[in-house]
């Protein structure tokens, strides 16, 4: 079985190599990095990330067109979602595992940009 097209795309498999690369450094190696790439990097590549997920997902097994693209509504609900979430919410619930930060929903915004102008197009038949 093939991945789809949209799990293929070399900015959606280099933002996940990238991400399991961070989290494996941040969990295990402690290898020293750059404050904006430690602390920011991660949160800018969630949003193309777990949208092409969802894009492959909806394409396939909800609306079955290849054409589907996400709405700009949805990008923009997926990045309220993830800043509310994770820099609101969580940071007040769990004082002591979670910080928020306004330049991580600067950085998902991006994310959500680069989903938006990259990734979200009509697959080719």
């Amino acid at each position: 079985m093939r991945w789809p097209a949209e799990l293929r795309h070399p900015l959606v498999v280099l933002a996940a190599l990238t991400y399991a690369v961070l989290f494996l450094n941040r969990r295990y190696f402690h290898w020293p990095l750059p404050a904006v790439i430690n602390a920011h990097l991660s949160d800018a590549l969630a949003l193309p990330v777990i949208l092409a997920l969802a894009l492959a997902f909806f394409r396939r097994l909800y609306f079955q067109q290849l054409a589907f693209t996400l709405p700009l509504s949805w990008v923009i609900s997926a990045w309220l979602v993830l800043s509310l979430w994770f820099e609101m919410l969580l940071p007040a619930l769990q004082p002591d595992k979670a910080t928020g930060d306004p330049l991580d929903v600067v950085a998902y915004a991006l994310g959500g940009l680069v989903f938006w102008h990259w990734l979200n197009r009509p697959a080719r038949s």
